[in-house]
């Protein structure tokens, strides 16, 4: 009867990370990619290792004198590092 051969051993560990997801509104009076930028760029003065921003929403306010405001809705992750 033939041994049965053990998996190979990994040189390596894996480490596992958590992701915390928020929420925010970036927003621009030039364009939507802006207020994204802007949202990201803001966020990351205060939170570490933000590493995804999805855009879930798009969409313009419009004040009383016609200026429009671009506004990005969206779910920005950063590595969760604890309290």
């Amino acid at each position: 009867m033939a041994k049965k051969a053990k998996p190979a051993k990994s040189s390596t560990k894996a480490s596992a990370s958590v992701y915390k997801v928020i929420e925010l509104v970036g927003t621009s009076s030039v364009s939507w990619a802006d207020a994204a930028k802007n949202g990201i760029t803001t966020a990351t003065k205060s939170l570490r290792d933000v590493r995804v921003a999805e855009v879930t929403k798009l969409d313009v306010k419009v004040d009383k004198s016609g200026k429009l405001t671009y506004r990005a809705k969206m779910k920005l992750s950063f590595k969760y590092h604890g309290d």
